[in-house]
């Protein structure tokens, strides 16, 4: 392994040096098939051709414009992407690098507009326990994680974290003379996929409309199809039965298929909030990233294509839920967690060792979420073959552990 790289990372022992499709060859030539698309990056696979010809045509012309300037093919992004969040409310987007980018917008965002509206003193960014939502100093300060907070304080103050599922709780911190914003992801992903139920959502969405309070949503890891909904939000009602509508929604990984972007979308409480030298980006809107993302729109939200995810889905769910050594599942579409009662890590390493050339054997990449849950982000364009080779592989190792 190259020794250049600070040692931030627990990496597995294999480089890669190329993909196609579902799978990623190493540089020995071994080939591995992907349930993790690059922690829900690589929506559409790798080396996928419509992307890569968008990419490639952008880069024919030109690279990067500062935001002085509008470039042609963000500002379609930009139209393109508020037009899909429509549904959840969305009136106006900015354009981000990354998800913790985001994420720290939103925050920015809610904030000016309880300052602006009542004052002084009304800041604080309710969260919940097992959320992540980055790992600036601010964004770890809004992650409900203990494990993401050592050795990094003091953090920003004026955030506090909930139980998910208690609605007492949340109705206490949502104090109308202190709260800004909840932030919340409604699958949570990095403490091992936990989807909020739809009685806490409700009440989430009414509490916030009662006082004025934003209701903000971080779908970078569950959303853009990945629960076979655009949004996950989709999945959830208030308690009258009708759409929830978000005042803030926060996107990015599979934004622009593999091209690092994310996104900051507001509804009519926020969208004109922020006017000029509030916020930026340098590479915000990067002409090749709104090339990419334009091809994500287009591919994903269609309701066929969300319709095989939810299938597939359904289909790796009922074949885990089958295996004995499976002790509980959870997710939704193709954001998936599943318990084990060994420690998820070697299991990793075993899926990815099988690789063996002379054998004709593949890899198979695996992501974990905590110490005993495996947690699968497939790529969108996963065939059945490929999941009922992934799921021969998840059975193979169950049984030897």
């Amino acid at each position: 392994m190259n020794n250049a790289f600070m040692d931030t990372y627990h990496r597995l022992p294999v480089t890669f040096s190329r993909g196609e499709g579902s799978w990623l060859y190493d540089i020995n030539g071994k080939k591995y098939l992907d349930f993790g698309s690059g922690i829900a990056v690589n929506l559409l696979g790798h080396n996928y051709p419509p992307l890569v010809r968008a990419v490639t045509e952008q880069a024919a012309k030109y690279f990067h414009v500062c935001n002085y300037y509008q470039s042609d093919v963000s500002a379609a992004f930009a139209e393109k992407l508020v037009e899909a969040c429509a549904p959840a409310g969305m009136k106006k987007v900015f354009l981000a690098n990354s998800g913790a980018e985001a994420n720290e917008g939103a925050c920015k965002l809610a904030r000016k507009y309880s300052l602006s509206k009542y004052g002084p003193g009304r800041h604080t960014i309710v969260t919940l326990t097992g959320s992540f939502h980055g790992r600036t100093i601010t964004t770890l300060s809004a992650t409900g994680q203990d494990r993401f907070h050592r050795d990094f304080g003091p953090f920003t103050e004026g955030f506090i974290h909930i139980q998910g599922g208690d609605i007492e709780a949340l109705d206490r911190a949502l104090d109308a003379k202190t709260t800004a914003g909840l932030l919340l992801e409604a699958v949570q992903g990095e403490s091992g996929i936990v989807p909020q139920s739809q009685e806490f959502i409700a009440a989430a969405a009414k509490l916030c409309a009662q006082r004025d309070i934003l209701l903000m949503f971080d779908e970078i890891q569950c959303g853009l199809g990945r629960t076979g909904t655009f949004l996950a939000l989709e999945q959830y009602s208030d308690e009258n039965g009708n759409p929830i509508k978000a005042d803030i929604i926060t996107l990015a990984k599979g934004l622009a298929g593999g091209i690092p972007a994310g996104a900051v979308l507001a509804g009519e409480k926020a969208c004109d909030v922020f006017t000029i030298g509030d916020h930026g980006s340098t590479f915000g809107g990067n002409p090749i990233a709104a090339a990419a993302g334009l091809v994500v729109l287009k591919t994903i939200n269609t309701p066929d294509f969300l319709e095989e995810i939810r299938r597939k889905g359904e289909m790796l769910t009922a074949a885990l839920s089958a295996h004995p050594k499976v002790k509980a599942i959870r997710g939704k579409g193709f954001i998936i967690g599943f318990d084990i009662e060994a420690n998820a890590w070697p299991l990793l390493e075993a899926a990815l060792s099988r690789a063996d050339i002379t054998k004709n054997q593949c890899g198979l990449l695996l992501l974990s979420a905590g110490v005993n849950t495996i947690r699968l982000l497939p790529p969108f364009t996963l065939n059945d073959g490929e999941i009922e080779q992934g799921l021969s592989i998840i059975s193979e190792l169950l049984n030897q552990s």
